[in-house]
C-alpha cells in the first residue's frame, strides 16, 4: 500500500495547539499523552538514523516511532506480530463473528465512565456466549474465543462495541470429546441479546450503587437515583444489537480478517483525502447504503474532538480472552484440543532466537514487506549509517504541560 499523503499526525501539528488552548481543561491526561504522541511520531523530536542506500547512494532520515497504540502509523508490526501468535492457536473448526452493541442510553454513560462500563461490556458479553453455550439445549460446552474492543463507527462519533471470534465448538463438560454447532449456525441470536442487556444492566446498576460511575455535564442530573433509573429503565427497553455474521471460509480467513480488527484505529490514514481551509476532508463507509464509500468533512477542531473520544484509559486491555483460550490454561486446552480431540498435528515449537532482531528485520519476516528498500532505485538496502539525536527543539513545540 502507498504510503499516504495526509496524516493524523499533520492535523494535530497544524491544530493541536489552537485544540488544547480551546479544550485543555476537559482533556484527560491519556487523550493529552495521545495527542503528544501522535504530533511526535517519525519526527526528529524522537531521534533516529541516518540511512543510505547501498546501491545508488541516496540518503534518508528516519526518525523514531511513538508507539503509541492510538497512533495510525504504529500498528502494522503489532499487528503482524499478534497474528503470528494467533497463527498456532487456530483449531480445524468453522469460526463465527459476533457482535455485541450497547444502545444509545449505555454508550452515553460509558463515555464518561470508560474503563467501568467497557469492563462491563467486556464481563457481559463472556457471561452471556459462555452460559449460552453451556446450555446443554443450545451447544452444552465450555467454548474459547476472544474479544476486542472497538469505540468507533466510521464518522468516529462513539459507538462502543465488541467484537467476538468464536470456534465453532467446544470441550464437552468431561473434557474429553470435542462437541461441534450445526453447520453454520452458532448460538441464537435473540437469547444472545436477552441475556446481554440483563446482565450488563445488572453490573450497571451494581457499578452505580457502589459509587463506581462519575457523572459531568449533560449527564449531570444521573448523579440522582431516580434520574438514573428512568435512564435505566429507558436502555432495558431499547434494542440490544448482538450479531452474528457468517462464519468464515476457513481458519487463515480468521487472522486475515480479524487481523484488521485488532489493532485497528478511530482512522487510519489512508481515509484521509485532504486539509483545506481549517476542514479535514475524509472517506467513510455507509453500511446503510450496501457499504458505500462516502466522503465527510469536519471543521479541523471536530475531527481531533472525535479521535479523541476514542483514547482508552491507561493500561485497559482492549483484546480478552475467555474459556479454553484464556491465558491460565490456553496452552494446556489447546494442546488437548489439537491432538486428542481434533487429530491436528501440533504447531511447530521451535526455540526462539536467542538475540531479539532489529524491528526491520521482524517487520520484514512477518509481512513480507521490507523498510530496507531504497525508495529511490527499488534495488539498494538502506543502511544507518548515523545516530540522530532527539531534537529538543522539536520536543519543547509539542511539550504537554499537564
Amino acid at each position: 500500500m502507498d504510503r499516504p499523503k495526509l496524516e493524523v499526525g499533520d492535523i494535530f501539528r497544524r491544530y493541536g495547539e489552537a485544540y488544547r488552548d480551546t479544550h485543555g481543561a476537559s482533556m484527560s491526561p491519556a487523550q493529552r499523552r495521545v495527542m503528544t504522541a501522535i504530533e511526535l511520531c517519525r519526527t526528529a523530536a524522537l531521534g533516529g538514523h541516518l540511512e543510505q542506500c547501498d546501491e545508488c547512494g541516496h540518503e534518508r532520515n528516519a526518525f523514531n516511532s511513538c508507539r503509541d497504540r492510538h497512533c495510525p502509523k504504529c500498528q502494522s508490526l503489532a499487528r503482524a506480530q499478534w497474528i503470528e501468535d494467533r497463527q498456532s492457536e487456530l483449531l480445524d473448526a468453522p469460526y463465527f463473528h459476533v457482535v455485541f452493541t450497547v444502545p444509545a442510553e449505555i454508550a452515553a454513560i460509558a463515555f464518561q465512565n470508560k474503563e467501568v462500563v467497557y469492563g462491563i461490556l467486556f464481563q457481559a458479553t463472556a457471561e452471556t456466549l459462555k452460559t449460552i453455550a453451556t446450555d446443554p439445549h443450545h451447544l452444552g460446552a465450555e467454548i474459547g474465543f476472544f474479544a476486542v474492543l472497538h469505540s468507533w463507527g466510521q464518522t468516529l462519533q462513539h459507538h462502543p462495541h465488541l467484537h467476538c471470534v468464536v470456534p465453532g465448538g467446544g470441550l464437552s463438560p468431561d473434557g474429553q470429546r470435542w462437541v461441534s454447532c450445526r453447520p453454520r449456525y452458532f448460538l441464537p441470536v435473540p437469547v444472545l441479546s436477552c441475556l446481554f442487556r440483563r446482565l450488563f444492566l445488572e453490573s450497571l446498576q451494581k457499578a452505580f450503587d457502589a459509587g463506581k460511575l462519575q457523572f459531568f455535564g449533560a449527564l449531570e442530573p444521573l448523579r440522582d437515583r431516580l434520574a438514573f433509573g428512568r435512564q435505566w429503565a429507558r436502555a432495558k427497553t431499547s434494542k440490544w444489537v448482538v450479531y452474528a455474521k457468517r462464519p468464515f471460509a476457513g481458519p487463515q480467513q480468521v487472522l486475515d480478517y480479524v487481523g484488521r480488527y485488532t489493532h485497528r484505529v478511530a482512522i487510519s490514514n489512508h481515509r484521509l483525502l485532504d486539509i483545506e481551509n481549517d476542514q479535514v476532508h475524509f472517506e467513510w463507509k455507509d453500511y446503510r447504503t450496501g457499504g458505500q464509500i462516502k466522503p465527510m468533512t469536519l471543521s479541523a477542531e471536530e475531527f481531533i474532538r472525535r479521535f479523541l473520544l476514542h483514547v482508552l484509559p491507561n493500561g485497559f486491555q482492549r483484546i480478552r480472552y475467555y474459556g479454553f483460550l484464556g491465558n491460565r490454561y490456553r496452552q494446556q486446552k489447546l494442546d488437548q484440543c489439537r491432538r486428542r480431540l481434533l487429530g491436528m498435528p501440533m504447531p511447530d515449537q521451535s526455540p526462539a532466537a536467542p538475540v531479539e532482531p532489529d524491528y526491520r528485520d521482524r517487520y520484514e519476516d512477518l509481512t513480507g514487506a521490507s523498510l530496507r528498500q531504497c525508495p529511490q532505485c527499488q534495488r539498494g538496502r538502506m543502511i544507518p549509517i548515523a545516530l540522530l539525536p532527539r531534537s529538543s527543539r522539536s520536543c519543547t513545540r509539542f511539550m504537554d504541560s499537564s
